[in-house]
């Protein structure tokens, strides 16, 4: 559910806080290798992938799977649609913050 404020859009599915540093730690990145991501936000496998999975269904996440040097490599990114709700929902929080709300 979005909620809109005066400055953004609060995406509930963002806001979920492992979602929301995933969001974070990709906004200024064209992409991140999924153990990278993994090991910055101190979660499981499991864990990174049940939050991907959920931003992915939303279109805000990438997910690439390739060969490199003959191991296989997972690489993360926002899309544009990601990115875009990304901003508009820490312009949500800042919102909140500033009017106390």
């Amino acid at each position: 559910m979005n909620i809109p404020s005066n400055q953004g859009v609060f995406d509930e599915l963002i806001h979920f806080p492992v979602r929301l540093r995933i969001c974070a730690g990709l906004a200024p990145l064209q992409w991140a290798e999924f153990s990278q991501l993994r090991d910055g936000l101190g979660v499981a496998d499991s864990v990174l992938s049940k939050h991907l999975k959920h931003l992915t269904d939303a279109g805000y996440v990438d997910i690439e799977r390739f060969t490199k040097a003959g191991r296989s490599h997972v690489r993360v990114a926002l899309t544009s649609t990601g990115r875009k709700a990304y901003v508009a929902h820490v312009a949500a929080l800042r919102a909140m913050l500033e009017t106390g709300q």
